[in-house]
């Protein structure tokens, strides 16, 4: 087992990591920009290092200096957490270089997921189900002409590097498809450097289907469960929730079996998230996300086990803990981001905390790094915690939820959460009955 740990992040995802090291008697490294040098993180760490100013790409992103920090404080490993270089293949091939270990995935298999294009064939080579579309990137606006007439409208152009919608373009008739492929190929150059595109067919009502997966260095993979992702506003998750309200239990083992299987045949070593569309009983291939994700404590609740330990663990070459028959679901969990964004305008608002009061009670836990007099850095993603709550069903949950939102206290900014407690005292979220286009719709509704 390691002996110190580098965190190569920031915010809550830095402390629960951090707390994880704790738990399993490593020592832990935060590295941190001049904004965040008074972070919970950072206080709480055994070490911490100064990587750079505020802006990320001088400080989060700056690898050299990441390694650096690993190599002055003797580190075995970097933790990358989410974001920032959790998805760089180049980032886990330094790390090795340098004698560290990443707990994360082989560069090969974030190279290949992180290749929309290549991550589909590979998808398709192994058995899962796939949107239909174009075989690969499309070199040509003919070729994309060509593709949607055999597909059919409407379609959906996306950035072969592409994330957080960008790059992305829906098109339900043929008059506005040149301008979106040539619009979407500027959008990808300018925010991914890569301009490449390809193509899918839209699905109108789907359902944002994920499985957590794990696999180890000895040859073992495992599911943990679904979540629905699918309460989302341009393209980004809003709420998660675990298990779907909609799944049936044919269907669920069968996804989930088939996400397993797919992680063996890969011999994917860490955590992931297979993501799929599901609409009228039909799961679609749609990304693996190669890291640990935002929502991962909804599975952690659920399944009672702590997935950053065993990330560390699997790092580390032990045997993954877990195994299907051992795993037991228990109840249900909902998690909210809370970001510091007007709810209505969902303007940033970057400010001090002047006041703050978590929540408390029974199957209630509040991810988050921020504190009274904390200062919200202008800098980063707007995120600054996650509400997550357990019930015994959905209803409870529910309940729950509105209960810890209106328990919650966090002024000086804005936040989201007023935006969280009308979601999810809306028919259609208590019914279970949405899909991801539901909350933009009801959003423009108001």
């Amino acid at each position: 087992m390691f002996k110190k740990v580098l965190i190569a992040n920031r915010g809550e995802i830095a402390l629960r990591i951090h707390r994880a090291c704790r738990e399993l008697g490593i020592k832990s490294v935060v590295v941190h920009s001049t904004a965040d040098a008074n972070s919970m993180a950072v206080r709480l760490a055994d070490e911490s290092v100064c990587i750079g100013p505020g802006p990320a790409k001088d400080s989060y992103l700056n690898i050299p200096s990441i390694i650096s920090a690993a190599a002055v404080t003797g580190a075995d490993a970097i933790h990358p957490g989410y974001g920032f270089l959790s998805e760089n293949a180049q980032f886990v091939r330094m790390v090795e270089e340098h004698g560290f270990t990443m707990i994360g995935p082989k560069a090969e298999h974030i190279d290949m997921m992180g290749d929309k294009a290549v991550a589909k064939e590979t998808m398709i080579k192994l058995g899962v189900p796939v949107v239909p579309g174009s075989d690969g990137v499309l070199e040509s606006y003919d070729e994309a002409k060509a593709t949607a007439d055999e597909i059919e409208y409407p379609i959906i152009i996306k950035a072969v590097s592409g994330g957080g919608g960008r790059g992305m373009k829906v098109v339900h008739e043929e008059a506005n498809l040149e301008e979106a492929y040539r619009t979407a190929r500027r959008e990808a150059a300018a925010n991914f450097g890569d301009d490449r595109v390809y193509m899918e067919k839209y699905l109108t009502t789907p359902r944002h289907i994920e499985i957590q997966v794990f696999g180890d260095k000895h040859g073992n993979g495992i599911h943990l469960g679904e979540r629905d992702c699918s309460i989302q506003r341009r393209h980004q998750k809003v709420i998660e929730e675990g298990p779907s309200p909609v799944l049936k239990p044919e269907e669920r083992d069968f996804i989930g079996s088939l996400a397993a299987d797919t992680v063996r045949k890969m011999g994917y070593v860490g955590a992931g998230t297979i993501e799929f569309l599901y609409e009228k009983g039909k799961f679609y291939f749609m990304e693996m996300n190669t890291r640990i994700q935002v929502e991962h404590p909804v599975t952690e609740m659920i399944t009672g086990i702590d997935l950053i330990a065993e990330q560390i663990r699997v790092a580390a070459g032990e045997t993954l803990t877990l195994n299907k028959d051992r795993i037991r679901f228990r109840g249900h969990a909902i998690e909210v981001r809370i970001n510091a964004e007007n709810p209505e305008t969902f303007m940033p608002s970057p400010g001090k905390i002047t006041r703050y009061h978590a929540p408390g009670g029974l199957g209630v836990r509040m991810d988050s790094a921020i504190y009274e007099g904390y200062s919200i850095p202008p800098h980063y993603d707007s995120m600054v915690g996650k509400l997550i709550v357990h019930g015994r069903n959905r209803e409870e949950c529910i309940r729950r939820l509105k209960r810890a939102i209106e328990e919650t206290v966090i002024e000086g900014i804005e936040t989201t959460l007023p935006l969280h407690h009308w979601i999810i005292q809306e028919p259609e979220f208590i019914s279970g009955e949405y899909n991801i286009h539901w909350l933009e719709k009801k959003l423009a509704e108001r």
